[in-house]
């Protein structure tokens, strides 16, 4: 068999997305995100991206070297190998310490990572989770974030009916997993958190898998204990983000009595975080994301961790369609992942999600989609719309 030529890295370019809102629950005036393109002599590019703070990532993407301990992420990737993701991953980690070992650097080497592999199968015309090992899976289960909206302060009936026109969007769209958040705030009592977890429980009906997002509700573990044992008979698939981010031993007092699984780790960043979160957390649940977490190269670190500490990892996801699918491919490669969060644009608009990437979302029937199939990501970036809201352009070569 001949010998590969390898087609080096040219070019490493942080580019900010932004377009209106637009009725966007989750955005205030723009909508953007960070877009990674990683591009090599031959001018094939792999995309990621990372939604956190895009301006103070992008700064992090474009910092030039300093000193050996301070490389720029370009200096250290324009005429490497991107089939190499792996080492290049540990090689700019490591070469980075002035940069910050959590936080705001690994979210922007999150978006570098997931462009290298997307890069990688590109050149080498295959799926990334090929890459990363092979499909563990034949199918891929997400489950649906049916958000209301900024609303959480007022009436309790449009909540309800908001959430019970998303759910059923949802349902109808054949997914079969379904995650509310529940973010009222001080006045709402923990026992009308009770009652409006049986509605919900009511609304989708019992052969839907329904699990609950918290929003980092309380501050005590006792008061976060004393409603999840009132919700267990509506048989809750986990609870995320019942306390405080950073309240490990609350954590691990409340995953000792809970019968629902307890899930954090939501914003850690990297796989030293998370296992602070299995070990001195408890938890058996894990969420980080993978434009924020990591990448493909630290997240697939996490899910073969989680097989060691008998855990689930299931991968957040409020970007747009990038991220979407670089889930896919890590349910597809992992053994620890039985689903993965996916916020379709039919349940509320998002131009990030309909339309920077080709094709927009997947078809999902009777509540799986299919493996992607095309090399790399297996999407499709559309350029006129790159160029048309894209803030900051810029590449280091």
């Amino acid at each position: 068999m001949a010998e590969r030529s390898a087609i080096p890295i040219a070019t490493v370019e942080a580019l900010i997305v932004s377009v209106p809102a637009e009725g966007n629950a989750f955005a205030e005036g723009e909508e953007e995100t960070l877009l990674v393109r990683v591009t090599d002599e031959n001018g094939t590019y792999g995309i990621g991206e990372s939604v956190c703070t895009p301006k103070v990532v992008k700064a992090m993407v474009d910092q030039e070297t300093i000193h050996f301990w301070s490389q720029g992420i370009g200096d250290l990737l324009v005429g490497a190998d991107p089939i190499e993701a792996r080492a290049l991953y540990d090689r700019i980690y490591h070469g980075s310490f002035y940069h910050g070992r959590r936080g705001t650097f690994i979210q922007a080497l999150s978006a570098v990572d997931i462009a290298l592999w997307d890069l990688a199968g590109k050149q080498l015309g295959v799926p990334v989770y090929k890459l990363l090992g092979g499909a563990r899976t034949d199918r891929i289960r997400p489950y649906a974030t049916c958000y209301p909206g900024d609303i959480y302060d007022g009436p309790m009936t449009p909540i309800v009916d908001e959430v019970a026109r998303q759910a059923e969007v949802a349902l109808d769209q054949g997914i079969t997993a379904i995650k509310v958040p529940v973010l009222f705030g001080r006045n709402t009592t923990d026992k009308q958190v009770v009652e409006f977890t049986a509605e919900c429980r009511r609304m989708v009906g019992d052969d839907i898998v329904l699990a609950l997002d918290f929003g980092y509700r309380w501050w005590d573990w006792h008061d976060a204990a004393w409603t999840l044992q009132r919700i267990e008979d509506y048989d809750i698939h986990f609870a995320e983000a019942p306390l405080r981010h950073d309240d490990l031993h609350g954590h691990a007092r409340l995953a000792a009595v809970s019968r629902i699984r307890v899930g954090g780790a939501e914003f850690a960043a990297g796989r030293w975080e998370v296992r602070e979160w299995l070990e001195t957390g408890g938890v058996t649940l894990v969420q980080p994301g993978v434009s924020r977490a990591g990448g493909f190269t630290e997240l697939m670190r996490i899910a073969e961790m989680c097989e060691m500490y008998g855990a689930q990892l299931m991968p957040h996801s409020f970007a747009t369609g990038i991220t979407d699918v670089a889930n896919f491919h890590l349910q597809a490669a992992s053994l620890t992942i039985p689903m993965v969060e996916f916020r379709s644009s039919r349940l509320g608009p998002s131009r990030l999600r309909t339309e920077l990437v080709s094709p927009p979302e997947p078809e999902i029937v009777d509540g799986y989609a299919e493996l992607p199939t095309g090399p790399g990501l297996g999407v499709k970036l559309n350029e006129d719309f790159i160029s048309k809201y894209t803030n900051g352009h810029g590449a280091r070569d």
